[in-house]
């Protein structure tokens, strides 16, 4: 049995794989997870070639029974989780006539109840052991609306607003959570197929790092308790706030 784990839900090939490596790099044992594995082996490999434990798992976040049966299949068979992380995107840019109710209902179940379960989930394990920690991945949309984002901003609204009453009920019961507000692109290799013209135009330091943004994360985890902060916003020094 490992002694801390770190549960990412959300561990894509950009800030999730950011944050595996940073947090297995600090000594925690990983367990990453997204809507189908395979994706997860190279990253798991990689890992694990540092000498650091790591598992992998194919879940819904939408589906409570699978959720809960995850965190606990973690801790009674891999260790405590010591952090979990929420960082599940979800957008699907559209005005807003050209935005269905399926599209709507999905982007929200996607971060907003997601995020609200794996927030539960965490809390309900964490409790008892009066420590932890909850992180919670925003977005600029988390602050504002915007144009194209009448869905997403609606879902990333509802998990900061969530995240803000799971700190205000579990604080005082010795669990931090907090929620990191990601303002710009994230360099990943999603982002440079798909967005050629906005990575050349960002230039020089313009998006990102998902390592820098992880150091952030761990540096959450490892506040004092005197000092805690809920929320942090990253972004790059050319962005526009």
């Amino acid at each position: 049995m490992s002694e801390r784990v770190c549960l990412i839900i959300g561990a894509g090939s950009g800030l999730g794989a950011g944050l595996a490596r940073t947090f297995a790099a600090a000594g925690l044992t990983v367990c990453l997870v997204r809507r189908h594995s395979e994706p997860l082996q190279p990253l798991l490999d990689d890992i694990r070639s540092k000498g650091v434990d790591a598992h992998g798992f194919a879940v819904d976040a939408r589906d409570p029974a699978a959720l809960g049966a995850l965190f606990d299949h973690v801790e009674q068979t891999i260790g405590p989780i010591e952090v979990t992380i929420f960082n599940v995107g979800g957008n699907v840019r559209a005005g807003v006539l050209e935005t269905s109710a399926e599209t709507y209902l999905k982007t929200w179940q996607t971060s907003a109840l997601a995020g609200f379960l794996t927030g539960q989930q965490a809390a309900r394990v964490m409790q008892p052991r009066g420590r932890g920690t909850i992180l919670f991945t925003g977005a600029t949309a988390s602050m504002r609306g915007g144009l194209g984002f009448s869905a997403f901003a609606a879902a990333k609204t509802a998990l900061r607003a969530f995240a803000q009453s799971l700190a205000r009920e579990f604080g005082p019961q010795g669990i931090h959570v907090a929620h990191i507000v990601v303002d710009g692109g994230i360099d990943s290799p999603r982002i440079r197929e798909q967005q050629p013209e906005r990575v050349a135009a960002a230039g020089e330091d313009g998006l990102l790092l998902p390592e820098h943004l992880a150091k952030n994360y761990l540096m959450l985890h490892q506040q004092p308790k005197d000092a805690w902060t809920f929320e942090l916003d990253l972004r790059p020094w050319c962005e526009r706030w």
